[in-house]
């Protein structure tokens, strides 16, 4: 299983767009489980997961590891899937903007969580979605290229905190409301 697999394909992040699919990826992440053990957990028929299964390993997102019996077992591609779709129809810009919506409110309650006193909640998850956006289009290239690349988590981890830097002239009048919305001074 690969550590990271980067997805920029329109219709591969469309497969997961579908909840059933999203939810079958999300439980492959904790252990392999077969056809029957999916369809219990997600209280749908056999004969959906498995249509839904063997889309999702058509698009590389799941593979067969073995088997259980005479159950055949499903496993992850990859620990971690960053999808990163790059298109203009409808369904793809209407998935992005949902996406960096519950990023932005999750990330709303992590800093939350973690002691920030946010001064305006509505502002600062507006700021972040538009900062999550404008990175990601910032991003566009360059992640189509490493597409291919196998990549660790950390390699993941360091290079979007390089593009992140490439870009962050473009992004200070944003970074500095953020700041004040998070109650922090200046970084030095």
């Amino acid at each position: 299983m690969r550590e990271v697999l980067i997805i920029t394909e329109p219709e591969k992040v469309k497969l997961l767009s579908d909840q059933t699919r999203f939810r079958i990826v999300s439980l492959l992440r904790e252990r392999p489980m077969s056809v029957g053990e999916l369809a219990e957990l997600l209280g749908k028929d056999r004969s959906t997961v498995h249509r839904h299964i063997k889309a999702l390993e058509d698009a590389g997102f799941v593979e067969e590891i073995g088997r259980e019996g005479i159950e055949r077992l499903y496993t992850r591609t990859a620990r971690l899937f960053l999808l990163k779709p790059f298109g203009e129809e409808e369904d793809i810009v209407a998935f992005r903007m949902h996406y960096l919506q519950v990023e932005a409110e999750r990330l709303y309650n992590l800093l939350k969580k973690a002691g920030f006193d946010i001064r305006d909640r509505e502002e600062f998850i507006e700021l972040t979605r538009e900062v999550l956006k404008n990175i990601e289009d910032l991003a566009r290239e360059p992640l189509k290229r490493l597409e291919g690349v196998d990549l660790t988590e950390i390699e993941l981890f360091h290079v979007l905190n390089i593009l992140v830097f490439l870009e962050s002239c473009e992004l200070c009048e944003k970074a500095r409301r953020a700041r004040e919305l998070l109650g922090i001074g200046e970084l030095r």
